[in-house]
């Protein structure tokens, strides 16, 4: 979904993806966005948005049509607008992770094999037991790409009977993060237990309102501007992750390239980045986003900011 905000002159846009899990729709979200039009013209501001809609997919679109709006109007970089590039210091490529959808054991390390030029590899897992389970999935990865860094995502998939062993193998195969391994309205079991690998919240993150809780049973925080309603929550997310001593992670819905522009910039600021929606799709927009050699480049002034 994509939102445009215009004054006639200057033209701002802004995409999204609804998701399903949170009860988004391509119909609601177009109602979303449609409601707020004549506040819009009333002259309602990146601020205000923030107060007129909760945080989802509409939003984001939103917000982030508003900021490129601004970026258009006043002749800006956003990255100047937020402050990123203070001191007259650019956005730089970032390494990005390249995903590895779940499979068997072999499937996956045959995938792995394929992209053995990325750096930085993200392993889905929450699979079954058969094949060996999450363990044996996991281990066939590493041996596939045994330099590279793995990340993994478990997709709430994981049971506490299993949690334990499952955090072991990823500790033996040098995964350096694991995202959401329990549902999140069952992770209580990390704040009780020795986590062999660093946990990073997705599903269990939102905005800045939900990561109070989150202290004591995750390391990381999943910033995704579709969740957080745009990079304003985005960045104040980040900020307030940092207070609480929290990692922060950019990670994203599989989308185009408009949608990664505003989250590269929130990304100069974390640990880890897993921008690789385009890189999924059969086709992405012209012009998008340059992926080159396992990095992401900032976003030019013509996509977006």
């Amino acid at each position: 979904m994509v939102a445009e905000v215009s004054d006639g002159h200057a033209r701002g846009r802004g995409e999204c993806v609804p998701y399903g899990r949170y009860g988004e729709s391509v119909d609601g979200v177009i109602a979303a966005i449609g409601a707020m039009r004549g506040a819009l013209e009333g002259g309602l501001d990146r601020l205000g948005l923030q107060q007129a809609m909760p945080p989802g997919a509409a939003r984001n679109a939103l917000d982030c049509a508003l900021w490129d709006f601004e970026a258009k109007r006043t002749g800006q970089s956003a990255a100047a607008l937020i402050g990123s590039a203070a001191d007259n210091v650019a956005p730089r490529p970032l390494i990005t992770a390249f995903t590895i959808s779940l499979g068997t054991p072999d499937v996956m390390a045959q995938a792995a094999a394929r992209a053995a030029g990325y750096t930085l590899i993200k392993i889905k897992l929450g699979g079954g037991g058969e094949d060996g389970g999450d363990p044996a999935r996991v281990a066939a990865v590493r041996a596939a790409v045994p330099k590279a860094m793995l990340i993994a995502d478990a997709n709430e998939g994981w049971s506490p009977d299993h949690l334990e062993t499952n955090l072991a193998a990823c500790a033996a195969a040098g995964v350096a993060l694991i995202e959401q391994p329990l549902p999140a309205a069952q992770d209580e079991m990390l704040g009780k237990i020795r986590r062999a690998v660093p946990v990073c919240a997705d599903e269990s993150a939102h905005d800045r309102a939900s990561l109070a809780a989150l202290a004591g049973r995750y390391d990381a925080v999943n910033i995704k501007l579709d969740k957080a309603g745009g990079l304003t929550e985005a960045l104040a997310m980040a900020a307030e992750a940092a207070r609480l001593g929290l990692d922060i992670m950019v990670g994203c819905m599989v989308a185009t390239s408009l949608a990664m522009a505003p989250a590269v910039l929130l990304a100069q600021r974390a640990r880890y980045v897993d921008l690789d929606g385009p890189l999924l799709l059969a086709r992405d927009r012209a012009p998008g986003l340059r992926y080159e050699s396992g990095l992401v480049y900032p976003p030019p002034p013509a996509l977006w900011g």
